[in-house]
């Protein structure tokens, strides 16, 4: 009487949404065929991280494959908590594993430059009778 029911792992494929995390923030980003924009929070990523450095962490993954990415994909992203940094991050590793999807052999590079792991890293509790997570009162002798 007991039926299994046998559930298949469903086959990722390039125009799916997929998940990128670090620290408080979370990025959905969706790699699609067009002109090479990249749009964050239906904002150009220009616009929305306004750092030069934050823009480079977000192209990183199509620096390390040496994609032309600006006559071949777009990237749409939504992304939400955090601050600014976490969320570029964020949309670094979600946009990695849009591009894993896309060619197999695009797999070992980006593995090889840590940009397919999950970054666990974060803020540590405050605990009770401390001023910080670790930072004790100064010690008074007398």
């Amino acid at each position: 009487m007991d039926e299994t029911i046998i559930q298949q792992k469903r086959e990722r494929k390039p125009g799916d949404l997929f998940t990128g995390r670090r620290k408080t923030s979370v990025a959905r980003v969706k790699l699609i065929k067009g002109s090479g924009k990249i749009t964050v929070n239906k904002k150009p990523v220009s616009e929305y991280f306004g750092r030069s450095d934050h823009q480079d962490l977000v192209t990183e993954p199509f620096r390390i494959l040496s994609i032309q990415w600006e006559n071949e994909y777009d990237v749409i992203a939504s992304v939400r908590g955090g601050g600014i940094t976490g969320q570029a991050e964020a949309v670094r590793l979600g946009l990695s594993r849009c591009l894993d999807v896309v060619a197999e052999n695009y797999h070992v590079p980006l593995r090889k430059a840590g940009l397919l792991t999950r970054d666990p890293r974060m803020v540590e509790r405050k605990k009770f009778g401390l001023h910080k997570a670790r930072r004790a009162s100064q010690f008074s002798k007398r």
